[in-house]
């Protein structure tokens, strides 16, 4: 097995950052609609997964061939949180809340609950402190969510799955955000360890439960593939990962305060769903405390 020769003393301009978030951002905005779409057609969660992750898997085979699939200079636990906080075990969760959730719900649910999860895990266990503006964004999260929450009980139009479900989901994302930093990998090195790990544990499961996959329309395959596996599961991760590691992961997660608000718009133009005051006042009511609890504000005091 090759030794992995990492370099943490020099990382890509801020500039690559910013694009790489801008990137990750408006795939996930997409990632959302499409998952959600996917809900219409033949397509299981596994069918899915075996896309989003056998593209990447393949198209990085060079990369994870030369590491090894357990790189000696990666603690096992680590690669474990990151595999499942980003890879399989986060793809079926979000999956299968997404497939009965409104878009504008689940990127408030999730988009949203990303950023929070990764400053709470910072300051419990890394002793990040957040400051008030900090605090104040955070409290502005949780105010999204329970204008949404509120109009859940009120009508019930959303299931117990996706308040439970996208929150999860977004603590295991948060998880695998502070492993990577905490790795040494590259963002290209993460993502094909991942991917194919999480191809890995996708085949498994095609084994023992079947694929729909041969009965399925090839454009809506070709839209899965061109969404699931080349964008979100490719372009993203290594997006992500860069912005991560330049910027650092909780400056990363400010630019998913846009997803609420983008899947919200998405949802109601694209795949028809009433959006009302309600979305529409908890999207930019989550996205701003997003940007706040990152403490983009207070950095530019």
């Amino acid at each position: 097995m090759t030794t992995l020769a990492f370099s943490n003393d020099k990382s890509p301009s801020q500039a690559i950052g910013y694009a790489g978030g801008t990137i990750t951002v408006l795939i996930w905005a997409t990632w959302f609609l499409v998952t959600r779409h996917s809900a219409t057609t033949p397509l299981g969660s596994i069918d899915i997964g075996l896309i989003r992750f056998g593209i990447p898997a393949i198209a990085l085979a060079p990369i994870w061939m030369k590491t090894g699939l357990l790189p000696k200079a990666v603690p096992l636990h680590l690669l474990a949180i990151m595999v499942s906080g980003s890879g399989a075990i986060f793809f079926l969760l979000t999956t299968f809340a997404i497939h009965s959730t409104p878009a504008a719900s689940s990127g408030i649910l999730l988009g949203g609950s990303m950023p929070l999860a990764t400053a709470l895990i910072g300051a419990a266990l890394f002793r990040e402190r957040p400051d008030g503006t900090r605090i104040a964004g955070l409290v502005a999260i949780v105010a999204g969510v329970l204008i949404l929450l509120t109009r859940s009980l009120a009508d019930a139009s959303l299931p117990w799955t996706s308040f439970v479900l996208l929150p999860a989901g977004a603590l295991l994302w948060a998880s695998y955000t502070h492993a990577f930093r905490r790795s040494g990998l590259t963002a290209v090195q993460a993502s094909a360890l991942i991917a194919v790990w999480s191809f890995l544990m996708m085949g498994a499961l095609a084994v023992i439960f079947g694929i729909s996959l041969p009965q399925v329309p090839l454009q809506e395959i070709g839209l899965q593939t061109l969404s699931q596996g080349i964008l979100s599961g490719l372009v993203a991760m290594v997006a992500y990962g860069t912005a991560v590691r330049t910027l650092g992961g909780t400056q990363a997660a400010a630019f998913t305060a846009l997803t609420p608000v983008l899947a919200t718009l998405g949802g109601g133009l694209l795949l028809g769903e009433q959006i009302g005051v309600t979305e529409i006042s908890a999207a930019v009511i989550t996205g701003i405390g997003v940007a706040l609890s990152t403490g983009i504000a207070a950095k530019r005091r």
